[in-house]
């Protein structure tokens, strides 16, 4: 009897996929998209075997779909990630995920003395850089610090 070397995981009528995340990001992507919180089926996977990235994870949410917002947030942690819309079992979007150019009211500025952690009705905003090792830092507009990818603190 051969055995199925394939993982086999349910399709969603409607929704989003985000997939090719790295292994180790999963739980965070989870965590800031709120998706605790839904109250439709969601479906995770990491340490997944990939061609491409070794190893990887994925999530699906049956009935959500996702703001641009969102996927700024997952750029920042998951910039190998697409997103996939799927309506009536078919795939009716995909992409992969790109680095804006700047980013507001989604990053807290990791700087205590910032202006934005002083006053509350200041908005964060910073410039995102991406240096040749594939490193993301946030430049913040207003103390000019940069928050590195692992001091990353969403509001």
């Amino acid at each position: 009897m051969e055995k199925k070397k394939e993982l086999t995981v349910s399709a969603i009528e409607n929704g989003t996929v985000i997939d090719h995340i790295p292994a180790d990001k999963v739980f965070q992507v989870v965590k800031i998209l709120g998706l605790e919180k839904v109250s439709t089926p969601v479906y995770f996977g990491t340490n997944v075997d990939s061609k491409k990235y070794g190893k990887k994870g994925f999530i699906k949410v049956a009935d959500k779909y996702f703001a641009p917002e969102d996927y700024n947030k997952i750029g920042l942690v998951a910039p190998t990630a697409s997103i996939i819309e799927i309506k009536d079992f078919e795939v009716i979007k995909k992409q992969t995920v790109t680095l804006p150019d700047s980013i507001e009211h989604i990053v807290k500025c990791f700087n205590p003395n910032c202006v934005t952690n002083k006053e509350h009705d200041v908005p964060t905003k910073f410039t995102v850089i991406k240096d040749a090792d594939g490193a993301i830092k946030l430049h913040c507009h207003y103390c000019e610090k940069n928050t590195t990818q692992d001091k990353l603190e969403f509001i």
